[in-house]
């Protein structure tokens, strides 16, 4: 009697936690690391009908979303897009920056205090501490009292440790001097799960290089894409042109190599599978979160830029990898039991030289040597030296204590600086960061300043670089601006309760987080500055 005394009441709990509100079994947050809007489109002709064509034609589809602040880094990207807020608030300013307080440059989520767990290398010295605010998966972990699961996977650490939030179950990384995935103990783990630990027994890794790197396609089909052969893109390592074949096989390092091919994709979905498998995510009453970022295609873009073979190789094959992941979700999870997007952390700039070839404009600035030059023309303007402590993130770093030690003048020092960087020729302007309202800029590109300026976190002067100039990337290329192809990104909502639909209004990064709140009927997470997308809630399926 006892025993099915228990099993009625946890029947009734369930069904109470059904019935109150309904919500996703699982929510899949998957974020195409460097993205941009346009390869929805660009390839289109060529993709599948499960992949982006899927989430195109069955999904809501906001056309025009852009990013809110700068810069436009991978570190920012991620913590915003869980956040619902921007550098100014969740203090993530770059992947690196100068702190004052540290008075040293730091990385976004180094942390001594770690260890890595499943490997013997140091890349698990990691953790969310220098984030200030709390996540969407923070919050949903606090209003199930932290019966949701929420775990983060991505190749790059910051890609999943920042998402996953700082009451996560687990975040998963990879650590390429080893070819394993490994986690920090900052999650309360001393040894990684069995089935993380039989999953890197098999050893991936060297069976995708193995395969060695073709086009999916015949390489005369890739009419999308500049020629294969040019000298302004970056071969691999080990290699000596950067054109097909790419024989993966016999370069070195091996496990580093992985990053910058398609392999890099395939290997972090067929994890975040198992990961679903083994954490048994979305199996009970209480909606779990898989946080997923695809790195591989950031590598790549770097290596050898948006109009590459090489790109749209990459995006031909993710697309054949989306399409079976939703197949995956469809059968362990349930078609319309989950909850889907996909966006992206930022966008990438045309490589310089390519646009040279078709008489545009854009250039490249040594940003290395750009703090000698500041110091060297300062010096010769106040008789002192080290006045320039760092230039990171597009922000110029004062050396603070010796301007005081020297009594100088900073509005004058800051003028010298602004006189001579308008002197070079991918510079538009400079500006003052204590004195933003004073300067006369467009208001959107202000917008943008003004929300990655975060106490001793941020520099004391802006250089607004010209379009598609950026800093030291001779071949390959980057992003970071505040301009269109690096804030202009994907997003596509699919899944449980979302009907068919394309909403071209401005939405933000950072309404990413406050929507999924909205449809989760949990509080957004507590620094958040971004607002529900009411054109997808109104659209919404009825949900009882």
């Amino acid at each position: 009697m006892r025993c099915l005394a228990l099993l009625i009441c946890s029947y009734t709990l369930f069904a109470n936690a059904q019935s109150v509100a309904s919500r996703p079994q699982l929510v899949v947050g998957l974020v195409v690391d460097q993205m941009r809007w346009d390869f929805l489109y660009r390839y289109a002709e060529k993709y599948t009908g499960g992949g982006f064509k899927r989430l195109l034609n069955e999904g809501y589809h906001c056309a025009y979303t852009q990013i809110n602040y700068s810069p436009t880094y991978t570190g920012c990207g991620h913590a915003s897009i869980y956040s619902g807020t921007v550098p100014a608030v969740h203090g993530i300013v770059g992947n690196n920056w100068y702190d004052y307080t540290e008075g040293k440059y730091v990385y976004c989520t180094a942390d001594t205090k770690c260890n890595t767990v499943g490997s013997a290398s140091k890349a698990g010295q990691m953790s969310p501490g220098r984030m200030q605010v709390s996540t969407i998966t923070d919050e949903l972990r606090l209003a199930t009292n932290f019966r949701s699961k929420c775990i983060g996977i991505a190749l790059k650490d910051r890609g999943s440790i920042l998402p996953a939030g700082h009451s996560a179950n687990a975040a998963y990384f990879y650590d390429p001097a080893e070819g394993k995935w490994v986690t920090s103990t900052y999650y309360n783990l001393s040894s990684l799960p069995e089935w993380v630990t039989q999953f890197n027994e098999q050893k991936l890794p060297e069976k995708y290089l193995q395969q060695n790197w073709n086009t999916l396609l015949p390489i005369l089909q890739y009419w999308e894409s500049d020629e294969d052969d040019v000298p302004y893109e970056n071969p691999l390592p080990g290699e000596e042109r950067p054109c097909f074949q790419h024989t993966t096989s016999r370069l070195s390092p091996a496990y580093k190599i992985l990053l910058t091919t398609p392999y890099g994709n395939s290997f972090t979905l067929r994890f975040a599978e198992s990961a679903i498998l083994h954490e048994a995510l979305g199996k009970d009453a209480y909606t779990d979160f898989l946080a997923i970022s695809l790195s591989s295609t950031d590598y790549i873009g770097h290596n050898f830029g948006p109009n590459s073979v090489e790109i749209e190789d990459c995006y031909l094959r993710l697309d054949r990898e989306l399409e079976q992941f939703f197949a995956f979700l469809d059968k362990h999870v349930g078609k319309g039991h989950y909850l889907l997007f996909i966006t992206a952390d930022h966008g990438v700039a045309h490589i310089p030289d390519y646009l040279k070839k078709k008489k545009m404009h854009g250039g490249v600035y040594e940003s290395d040597a750009l703090v000698k030059l500041l110091n060297d023309s300062l010096r010769m303007a106040t008789g002192h030296d080290s006045l320039v402590l760092a230039y990171e993130n597009m922000h110029i770093y004062f050396n603070k204590k010796r301007l005081q030690h020297f009594r100088l003048n900073e509005s004058e020092i800051k003028q010298s600086i602004r006189r001579w960087l308008m002197q070079l020729p991918g510079v538009a302007n400079v500006y003052d960061l204590q004195a933003l309202c004073n300067e006369n800029i467009p208001s959107t590109i202000k917008e943008k300043i003004v929300n990655s300026i975060y106490p001793l976190r941020s520099g004391d002067m802006y250089v607004l670089v010209k379009p598609n100039w950026f800093e030291d990337m001779p071949r390959g290329t980057t992003h970071g601006t505040v301009y269109p192809y690096d804030t202009h990104i994907p997003l596509i909502w699919y899944g449980w309760g979302v009907k068919r639909g394309t909403d071209f209004s401005e939405v933000h990064i950072t309404d990413i987080a406050p929507t999924l709140a909205a449809m989760l009927k949990i509080q957004e997470p507590n620094g958040c500055i971004g607002k529900p997308i009411t054109g997808l809630l109104h659209n919404l399926k009825s949900k009882k």
